[in-house]
């Protein structure tokens, strides 16, 4: 769950209740370690909460490897043995993390806006808004470099983990032994989802109706209404056709090119520290200023930097995969490249992989909000839900 909150919804919950209504940290400036605190958690759970699903999914197969069975077996401590498996999977999580280093950096300009931190991201966009050029090109190259010491210091950390055995072809695979069985609270979520948008679905969005303005929840306006009077249920039925549709779209189109530029890790590697560190509201920018504002650039600024992640998620796990005793062995026995390509690492790689993407689509639905509601993408009276935000924000 806190995977798929926004760090600006963090941000300003931990504001308003920790920082005004409990006084027990402050909530806005940057004097001191204090003043770090509730920054910090804004960025570092959700950011958290994605590495330690993912981790989740390597610690199944990790513990199914013969030395932890042995150690087990031989009545070592289960916390000893826990810190190994650990260890074990973080090669497969470290490039991921360095990404996250330089992603929270880029992107935390809605963090930086809640505290009234006077921080990079926010000095950058700003820099971007008022088309200052020395400044945005100092804070992109900032980013940059960022991008680029993070990523190195990421493989040196995998080298240092795991490097004899990567060389020597002596891992076993972290795929995992067996499907785990299906969570009822997602699929609840889901069920009041799809609930919510089939009652908003058979009415009109776009009925105006000036007697009935902002109006409460009630039976026939389950939501209340806006300041024209139209229906919130259907606007926000029918926005989420639009950004839940768009949002799986990009992911999509985000897994494919994630995998396929993961397996050229040598390519795909730079460009990825350096895609990573343009945070997507500087991309929607940057796309706005080459191909102008439509219902198609939040997608197109947020499919240019949701692919990196995943890339970098595909190579450290076939880095790892080749290097497995089994597919040493096929190897020894004569299959081929494309043999093991598509018989042996991808189904090997894909499922986690896709786990991963599948966990990134609410933030990518959540961009594609932020950018509609900052103008650069629908414009109205489209139901987007970012356009939607926009147009109610004065009345909450």
């Amino acid at each position: 769950m806190l995977a798929a909150l926004p760090e600006f919804l963090v941000a300003s919950v931990l504001a308003s209740v920790v920082g005004v209504r409990l006084g027990w940290l402050p909530a806005l400036g940057w004097y001191g370690p204090q003043w770090m605190v509730l920054p910090s958690l804004a960025l570092g759970l959700p950011a958290g909460a994605v590495l330690g699903r993912m981790l989740d999914d390597l610690l199944p197969a990790a513990f199914a490897e013969p030395w932890a069975r042995a150690a087990a077996a031989r009545g070592i401590p289960p916390g000893s043995v826990a810190r190994h498996t650990v260890r074990r999977c973080l090669p497969g999580l470290l490039p991921n993390a360095g990404l996250f280093v330089v992603g929270l950096t880029a992107g935390s300009v809605a963090v930086e806006q809640v505290f009234d931190i006077p921080g990079l991201g926010r000095l950058t966009l700003r820099a971007a808004l008022a088309q200052d050029l020395p400044v945005l090109q100092t804070g992109v190259l900032a980013l940059v470099l960022l991008a680029a010491t993070a990523g190195a210091l990421a493989r040196l950390g995998t080298r240092l983990l795991i490097g004899p055995a990567l060389r020597g072809g002596a891992l076993h695979s972290l795929h995992r032994p067996a499907a785990s069985a299906p969570r009822a609270l997602p699929l609840l979520y889901g069920a009041v989802l799809l609930a919510v948008i089939g009652l908003g679905l058979p009415h009109d969005p776009f009925v105006l109706d000036t007697t009935a303005r902002l109006q409460s929840p009630s039976a026939p306006h389950p939501f209340g209404t806006d300041a024209l009077g139209r229906d919130i249920l259907a606007r926000t039925a029918h926005g989420a056709l639009t950004t839940l549709g768009t949002a799986c779209a990009v992911s999509a189109a985000a897994l494919a090119a994630g995998v396929l530029l993961g397996l050229l890790p040598r390519l795909s590697g730079p460009v990825a520290d350096t895609v990573n560190a343009v945070p997507p509201v500087l991309a929607g920018l940057l796309v706005t200023g080459t191909a102008g504002s439509g219902p198609w650039t939040p997608a197109l600024a947020v499919a240019v930097v949701a692919w990196s992640p995943l890339a970098a998620h595909t190579s450290a796990l076939l880095r790892q995969e080749r290097a497995a005793t089994h597919v040493t062995a096929t190897r020894a026995l004569g299959a081929g490249p494309g043999f093991l390509l598509a018989r042996v690492l991808l189904p090997a790689v894909l499922p986690s992989v896709a786990r991963h993407a599948l966990l990134r689509l609410p933030g990518i639905a959540l961009s594609l909000a932020a950018l509609g509601f900052l103008g650069l993408g629908a414009q109205p009276p489209s139901p987007e839900w970012g356009l939607l935000l926009a147009e109610n924000q004065p009345y909450a």
